[in-house]
Formats: structure tokens, sequence, C-alpha cells
């Protein structure tokens, strides 16, 4: 991204494609160079492209936030909760770096919030932007179809109202912005597929025959609503920064993995009760076609629900086994049931102790700054402008004509 939104700015080259995928060819290319590009015209500054990151990302939550906020309007614990399971999650600081994955918080807060907005009536500023959440998300990573599946089983079960004019009109400008994509892929049919002869025998289906990669998607799931982070992020922190005491360095690194790997499988069962009690709350509900639930809370567990079979199916389809940032779409609705099932069996109430929320704050802050400074992405010794820069000024060219 840093390569196309440099030369975008500086040389006026807009390339039509972006990334090259693990096995199904390079994804559209112009919003991912526009999103560094636009940014750098405005403030010529490493930092540019950052910031809007940095915004995006927020305003995905504000949007996740409104929703819980008027799902579970008791008490501020439901948003606090929030704060914790998301803003705070080491699963989702650990991917705030310029990469393609990096924006799809945006697509996932865009898309619940939409969702949200059509339970009662199909407004068409609402579908329109549900379907360019789709349409945005298109254009960042090959993992958009999960929400196509979480929308067509949100409509399949009458829980939104779609208004198919605005359908229409978000379908035709997600088409226009592809237009150069597309293009290029009538002029060059070799993009479509990696070039790697190991990828050519994948196809559509592989998942499900070989099973282990929707079991890995179900455990991530599981893994999402739980303290089982990245194992770049618990394995690789070090703690260099101490080498000049050996023992205490290999006392810390060991103490480390203690901790993070006994929360780990605490709170995965947490999470596995939590998804359980879920199910039970909703499986008179799910394959209903009359559009009818019982309130708020209900909704939320069946987008959760429709999230998880979007999942499955996906997994099922895709010609390679997912890692976590090929799910990071789920996210929020894999965080739902264990929010929902925390608020309800702890937090219920008026005269219930916010301490251990403060504990958990804590515990996400420190596993956030091993992780912003010793960790395989990112290290105390490293500095982002400065790389940037020395990148720029070798292949590009340190100023713009």
């Amino acid at each position: 991204m840093i390569h196309r939104g440099y030369q975008a700015a500086y040389s006026g080259i807009w390339p039509s494609t972006g990334n090259a995928a693990s096995v199904v060819g390079d994804v559209p290319g112009f919003l991912s160079t526009a999103l560094v590009a636009v940014p750098l015209m405005l403030w010529d500054s490493p930092y540019a492209p950052i910031i809007l990151l940095l915004a995006m990302r927020l305003a995905g939550f504000l949007m996740i936030d409104v929703v819980i906020r008027q799902a579970l309007p008791d008490n501020m614990v439901p948003r606090l909760l929030l704060v914790l399971l998301l803003w705070l999650n080491p699963w989702i600081q650990y991917d705030s770096l310029l990469y393609n994955p990096a924006y799809l918080i945006f697509c996932a807060g865009l898309h619940l919030y939409t969702a949200w907005r059509l339970r009662d009536k199909p407004d068409f500023w609402s579908t329109f932007g549900h379907v360019l959440s789709i349409g945005f998300a298109m254009q960042l990573h090959f993992s958009w179809p999960l929400l196509v599946f979480i929308s067509l089983y949100l409509w399949w079960r009458q829980i939104v109202r779609v208004n198919w004019w605005a359908v229409s009109a978000a379908v035709l400008v997600v088409i226009a912005s592809l237009l150069p994509y597309l293009s290029e892929l009538l002029a060059n049919p070799h993009i479509a597929r990696n070039e790697d002869p190991d990828t050519h025998e994948r196809y559509i289906g592989w998942g499900a025959v070989h099973v282990y990669p929707v079991l890995k998607s179900l455990i991530y799931w599981l893994r999402y609503g739980a303290w089982a982070f990245p194992s770049k992020l618990v394995n690789d922190a070090g703690f260099d920064w101490l080498a000049a005491w050996g023992w205490l360095e290999y006392g810390l690194v060991w103490l480390w993995r203690i901790v993070q790997y006994l929360l780990a499988a605490l709170t995965i069962v947490m999470a596995l009760i939590a998804n359980m009690a879920a199910w039970f709350d909703i499986r008179q509900h799910w394959r209903r076609r009359d559009g009818a639930v019982t309130d708020a809370v209900t909704w939320l567990l069946l987008y959760s629900f429709g999230a998880f079979w979007a999942m499955l199916v996906s997994a099922g389809l895709a010609p390679i086994v997912f890692n976590y940032w090929h799910l990071i779409l789920i996210f929020p609705a894999a965080i739902m049931p264990v929010l929902i099932w925390v608020y309800w069996a702890f937090f219920k109430g008026s005269a219930v102790s916010l301490k251990p929320l403060w504990w958990v704050a804590a515990f996400f802050v420190v596993t956030n700054l091993v992780a912003i400074s010793d960790s395989r992405k990112f290290s105390w010794q490293a500095s982002y402008a400065d790389q940037v820069r020395q990148y720029v000024d070798k292949e590009i060219g340190s100023a713009r004509p």
C-alpha cells in the first residue's frame, strides 16, 4: 500500500490492481491506493495515511457503539465491555498498521450499523451504506463474501427491510469503482490467479473437502471472544530491552507465556459457554421467516449467528486455510455473545462493582504495550517514519514533482 500510495501521490500513477492474494490473484487496487495517496496529497508525511486509518477504525468502533448503546440502554457497562472486547482488544490493536485488513473493522462496523437501522423500515441511505460496506471490503480483501452471506441470512430471516432502489444504486457505484480493475482483468486474465504452481491445485470448495480449514475457522471464532491472542504476539515477545539481565529476561519471557496461555485456556471456556447460552436464546428463532424478533438482544444474537454460518460457509468454499486477518470482518459479531453473556451474568443490576473491568483493562493495556514494543510486527527499536522515508527515497523518489 505504501508503494502504490506514494507512487500515485508523487508520480500520478494509479494502479488498477492491489496486493496479491494467497491463491486467487490480485485484489482491486484503486481504493487501497487512494487511502494512502489522498492523505499524502493533503499532508506529505508518513503519518498522514496512518491518521486516516486510525480515524476509519475509530469510526467503525463508534458505529458498533451506537448499536450497543441502543440495544442495551440500561447503563454504561455494555459500552465499557465493548471498549474492552473490541477497541482495547489486542486482536484488534495488533492490526493497527498500514495494510488492507486493518481497514476492515470500518467495513464491519458500517455493515452492522446499517443492518441495525434496517430492522424496522427500508431506509434508502441505510440500505445504500449497507451495500457499500460490502463493496468497500471487496476492494480491500477477498474476505468480503463474509458480509454478503451475513446480509443474505438477515434478508432470508426477514429481520432487515431492504430498499431495492438503494441496492441498485449502490451496486452501480460499486461496479463503477471496479471498472479500472475489471478493465485490467480483461486485458490480463492472469491477475485473477496466483502464479505459484502449487496454488493451481486449489479450487472453490477446497476448504470443505479438507475439513481442517472449517475447523480452524471455528477455533478462531472462539479465540476472538477469548484472550487467546495471535501466537506472533505471545511467542515472539523476547523482552530484548532486558538483555543486560539475562536471568530476568529469560524469567519474564516464560512468565509472560504462562500467564497468556493460562488466561487463554480459561477465557476460551468462557467464550464457549457464552456461545452456548446465545444458541439456547435463539434456537427457536433462527429459522423463522416471519421477521419476528422479541427484543434487540435477540436481533444482535441472530446477526452473530448469521456471521457464524457465513464464516463456516466461506471457510468451506475458500481455496485457502484462513488466518486470523481473513476473518476480521466477523470479529464484532464473534464478541457479541461474550459481551451479552458477561453483562447478563456479572454486571446486570445497579449494585455491581466495576473493579473487574479495570483489571481487564490493565491486562489489555500491558499486553498491547508488550506487543507494540517487542513482537514480530512491532519493535521499540524501529521507527515507522524513518523506514517509510528510506523506502520511498529508494523505490520512488523523495520529492513530489
